[in-house]
């Protein structure tokens, strides 16, 4: 895979990774070859090996991820995994495990919610709403996970009906973490939103 791929699933700086490739001073499970074209292609048995089939039920992990935008909410991050870990039983699961982060839906730098899609042995991840996954986009780390014989089971799937207010919410949402903050950015998409609909 090419350098910045690698950095970003390590969660390193590119600049730094190809300065261990020029100096040879990788993790000693990383191969480093360099191309005809003097680019540098890593080898990490870590992700080579992700499933191509469909996951195995026997041997498949399920993990219930719960996610809370900010460290002040925390209880509420406690109450989420209580419920998500009450729906996984409900499923069927003996054990569920539960995943708990900080973090907001916006960031797609999360260490624990990359560390389970990077994970072959994840077959399913539970969430209790599309948006505690990602704020914008969730829909690709389905299809990816979908590919790879995973899945991502949603507990409240009550989204918006309308493609077009989704895409809306998504846009607003976005713009309104770059002007406001990242914590005020759903209250001010909504509020938006709201006011085109009564008018």
């Amino acid at each position: 895979m090419k350098v910045r791929d690698w950095a970003g699933l390590e969660h390193f700086n590119p600049q730094t990774v190809w300065k261990w490739c020029r100096e040879g001073t990788m993790p000693d499970r990383v191969t480093v070859e360099r191309s005809p074209s003097g680019a540098y292609m890593i080898y990490d048995p870590k992700y080579e090996t992700a499933p191509t089939a469909p996951a195995d039920s026997g041997s498949s992990r399920t993990v219930c991820y719960a996610r809370v935008s900010c460290a002040d909410r925390k209880a509420d991050l406690r109450r989420q995994a209580d419920r998500l870990k009450a729906f996984a039983i409900g499923m069927g699961v003996e054990h569920p495990e539960v995943v708990m982060e900080t973090g907001s839906g916006m960031n797609d730098k999360r260490r624990k919610l990359n560390r389970l899609l990077a994970d072959p042995t994840v077959g399913t991840i539970i969430v209790e709403r599309r948006d505690r996954l990602a704020r914008m986009n969730a829909g690709l780390i389905e299809s990816a996970l979908k590919a790879q014989g995973r899945r991502v089971v949603v507990v409240d799937d009550t989204e918006l009906d309308d493609d077009l207010a989704r895409d809306m919410t998504e846009v607003l949402t976005s713009f309104c973490a770059r002007l406001y903050g990242r914590r005020a950015a759903k209250r001010k998409a909504e509020a938006a939103l709201k006011a085109a609909h009564d008018a």
